[in-house]
């Protein structure tokens, strides 16, 4: 007979299964700190003995780190997801760009039409964050206003609970935040653009609230159709000023 008796599962697995849901969840993030052994076995409800056998299995499946004097942290489980050969390409090829703004609108668009049917109100709650891009709108330096953008956007993928997603599109994002694909602060130099960006966020943010999926889904592919050729039009002028200098030094010459 296939059966076996059944054993109580031991603390420890208690443990490892619940750091691992909330790593895998995206809610444990990569360099972030774990509470004291202290504070932590008094939430889990468990011994520290059974605490460190959970922490130093995690530690030595590479999900955890120590750090001498500093603590326990998440492993940089991210970091591994693009090899750097393949990261310094991206980098310094220009078609790169414009494929990883087609593949955030084909993915963002499908995390936006799950998130309007699938998300919590929680979920919705976190999302909505555009007073805080409204009063970021206000200042003069654009740095807040462009990272909050950024967040608004993953918060719209992890609201669409599908984790794979998640994972991937969090280690794409730390590469544009390294400014690996390109500079965010080009998208909001100009204040036309940036007006246009805040309405185009409203937008999307709307058809999320109102829980309208292909709504939703429009929204975001309208959103980065515009980043795209808003990038487009600045490669564009970049490479024209190169020829006008060289015109306006041409014509001093003469």
């Amino acid at each position: 007979m296939p059966f076996e008796p059944i054993q109580q599962e031991k603390l420890s697995h208690g443990v490892i299964k619940q750091v691992e849901e909330l790593i895998l969840r995206g809610i444990l993030r990569p360099g972030e700190r774990l509470p004291p052994e202290r504070e932590l076995s008094e939430r889990m409800n468990v011994s520290r003995p059974s605490l460190r056998e959970a922490l130093g299995n995690l530690q030595e499946r590479g999900l955890l780190v120590s750090k001498a004097g500093a603590g326990v942290f998440v492993a940089d489980v991210l970091g591994s997801a693009f090899a750097p050969a393949l990261v310094k390409l991206f980098s310094t090829h220009e078609q790169a760009v414009f494929d990883y703004i087609s593949f955030r609108r084909d993915m963002e668009g499908l995390a936006a039409e799950r998130a309007a049917r699938l998300a919590s109100d929680t979920d919705l709650k976190v999302i909505n964050t555009i007073e805080k891009m409204e009063a970021a709108h206000q200042k003069r330096n654009p740095a807040t206003e462009a990272s909050l953008d950024a967040d608004f956007h993953l918060s719209i993928i992890e609201a669409s609970h599908n984790i794979i997603m998640l994972h991937m599109m969090r280690s794409m994002y730390e590469l544009l935040r390294e400014g690996v694909f390109y500079n965010r602060g080009i998208m909001f130099k100009q204040r036309t653009t940036r007006d246009m960006l805040l309405d185009q966020h409203r937008q999307i943010n709307i058809a999320l609230q109102a829980r309208d999926p292909e709504a939703a889904r429009a929204a975001v592919e309208t959103h980065l159709s515009f980043v795209d050729e808003a990038l487009l039009n600045h490669q564009k002028s970049e490479h024209n000023e190169v020829y006008a200098q060289k015109r306006f030094e041409h014509e001093l010459g003469r």
